[in-house]
């Protein structure tokens, strides 16, 4: 048995700083990707697949339940459906920080970018109506990329909408595999209040922009933390996803069956000592870095809200190197696969 300290689970919501910010948000927050529903553009698919408006209501206020307040969506999630649901369902609670992205867009049925200032300030009050909300607490240029950034007029367009009182703060949401130029850029020219990147013990490249981005008091908001539900150990490898779901053509059967592999073999003996899930662990060791203001799992329904809450749990400090370590080790080949795959 392992000494009862090992099994101290974190048993209400803790909430951070969002950098120099007057926001606090709750450390586990709720990612709305999944529930805008299996939209497509064209033939791509930008969603998880068909979801229940229901069941995501429920989802919602189980978050709420267990104090989430912190809510990330964005106006191509559901092509506007997942920003349309949380205004439906939240009707503007004054406790509840909202976070939304600009930038992708739907153009003849292609996925393309729009950072113009005409469209950031058109998109944002199309937003805000979805939203039912006269501000949006933090407001996200989606995956901008240093061209759109040198070009200025993305920038200035957040700053507008800032000084109209529109939005509260903003950032930028960095691209999954190469997140730094751009961070990079904002942070020498003291641009924005926080950026959202991958960090996932598969996806370890953003630890050290993490650390330098906080410390210069910028809000991180990491996303993906299971990486797709793969993280959860939950896949077995002949799963398969339907044509309407992205991960139809990201999680194929030999990235499951390596990311199975690595689960078991390195961090089975850590779920046992902390007596969590995989899903747990994962999610652990986010939250053990204080330089993340929260973490956001997508949630679809009542389980996942708990789940994603309650199964946090205390990591000793040499555990948090050795899922590390894991990264250089083992991961990191995984993660090239990932990214090649697209």
């Amino acid at each position: 048995m392992y000494p009862y300290i090992y099994l101290i689970k974190k048993q209400k919501m803790q909430y951070r700083q969002f950098g120099n910010t007057s926001l606090q948000v709750s450390e586990v927050g709720f990612g709305a990707w999944a529930i805008g529903g299996n939209a497509m553009i064209g033939n791509t698919a930008i969603g998880w697949g068909l979801s229940d408006d229901a069941v995501s209501k429920k989802a919602i206020h189980a978050a709420l339940d267990v104090g989430i307040n912190f809510f990330d969506t964005a106006d191509i999630y559901g092509l506007g459906h997942s920003e349309q649901l949380l205004g439906k369902t939240l009707m503007d609670k004054p406790e509840v920080i909202i976070a939304s992205k600009v930038g992708n867009v739907s153009r003849q049925n292609q996925f393309t970018f729009d950072y113009s200032a005409s469209h950031i300030i058109d998109a944002c009050q199309q937003s805000l109506l979805r939203l039912g909300r006269q501000v949006i607490d933090y407001y996200q240029l989606h995956t901008a990329r240093i061209k759109h950034l040198e070009n200025g007029e993305c920038i200035q367009a957040m700053q507008t909408l800032q000084q109209q009182g529109k939005i509260r703060y903003w950032g930028l949401s960095l691209n999954t595999f190469h997140p730094v130029p751009e961070a990079e850029f904002l942070m020498e020219k003291q641009l924005g209040s926080g950026f959202q990147l991958v960090f996932n013990l598969i996806n370890q490249r953003s630890l050290s922009l993490i650390k330098n981005a906080a410390a210069q008091g910028y809000g991180i908001v990491a996303r993906m933390p299971l990486q797709f539900g793969l993280l959860t150990h939950k896949f077995l490898g002949d799963s398969t996803f339907e044509n309407d779901d992205h991960r139809s053509t990201r999680l194929t059967k030999k990235i499951i069956e390596l990311g199975n592999g690595i689960l078991k073999h390195n961090l089975q003996s850590l779920c046992d000592k902390y007596q969590t899930s995989y899903t747990g662990l994962a999610l652990s060791f986010i939250v053990s870095y204080p330089q993340v203001s929260t973490v956001i799992p997508g949630i679809r329904t009542t389980r996942h809200a708990i789940e994603n809450t309650k199964s946090i749990v205390l990591l000793e400090q040499a555990d948090q190197r050795l899922m590390e370590d894991l990264y250089t080790s083992d991961f990191s080949f995984l993660l090239d696969m990932i990214e090649k795959q697209g």
